[in-house]
């Protein structure tokens, strides 16, 4: 119910009066059954945006500690994260990855729409970078389509570190559905799974437009992470060059 009264009648109206959200295709998205919607991940905001284009509620995993806390700030953070469609991960299958696929098998067998972010994390550059496989996992055991999609422009309305950066437009296009049952049976095929994955990797990047990235997001902001401090490093050593340079005795 809570979910319903923010996206129509508090939080979401405010949304689409201030950006002016805009979609495409959103008659790709059926009007009832089960379905996963695989996006890009630009912002923070994009489980924001993205709901409010089509008129179904959609259903993300989130962290178990989001809905934990305890005292007055703690049910305000629960009532808020269930209510802007939000569930948390069940974690009796041992690990979080297992516990958000056994948490979005059970939305999709009550017919629901769970959205999930392929690449994990949040693009810290705005490229689209390779998927994990989870997706395709999903697809196969809930035996649902998968409607690839892509959020446009929110990382400028939330850049990656900041609350707000300015005024923009965000948008949202839909894909058509996906159908694997041609591989069912096959979710422990690593190869199957990684050739869906990187089939659903492909129809969100011709959505977008971004630059593909053949890396992990992770692994890529790791990467940028060891050069800037080796980079630092080179800085560092040629400043104190120059100083030695100045004292020196002749």
């Amino acid at each position: 119910m809570f979910y319903w009264f923010l996206k129509f009648l508090a939080l979401g109206p405010l949304l689409k009066l201030i950006f002016r959200p805009w979609a495409e295709g959103t008659e790709n998205v059926p009007k009832e059954g089960a379905v996963i919607l695989a996006s890009n991940h630009l912002s923070y905001s994009d489980w924001l945006f993205m709901p409010l284009v089509i008129p179904r509620r959609v259903t993300f995993v989130a962290k178990a500690e989001y809905f934990e806390g305890s005292g007055i700030k703690g049910w305000l953070q629960k009532t808020f994260f269930s209510g802007a469609g939000q569930v948390p991960i069940d974690r009796t299958s041992g690990s979080a990855a297992a516990g958000a696929i056994k948490t979005q098998l059970r939305l999709l067998k009550d017919g629901e729409v769970c959205g999930i972010y392929p690449e994990g994390t949040r693009s810290h550059d705005g490229k689209l970078y390779r998927g994990r496989t989870g997706v395709a996992r999903l697809a196969l055991e809930a035996g649902v389509p998968v409607i690839p999609l892509a959020v446009i422009g929110t990382d400028v309305v939330a850049p990656p570190g900041k609350i707000f950066g300015k005024f923009a437009r965000p948008g949202v296009r839909f894909g058509k559905p996906l159908d694997f049952s041609r591989y069912e049976g096959m979710q422990d095929d690593r190869y199957i799974l990684r050739a869906i994955t990187d089939e659903i990797m492909y129809e969100i990047m011709r959505l977008s437009g971004q630059e593909y990235v053949d890396l992990y997001a992770q692994d890529s902001k790791k990467r940028d992470r060891d050069a800037e401090r080796e980079a630092a490093k080179v800085v560092a050593r040629a400043e104190a060059d120059e100083v030695w340079d100045e004292i020196k005795p002749e």
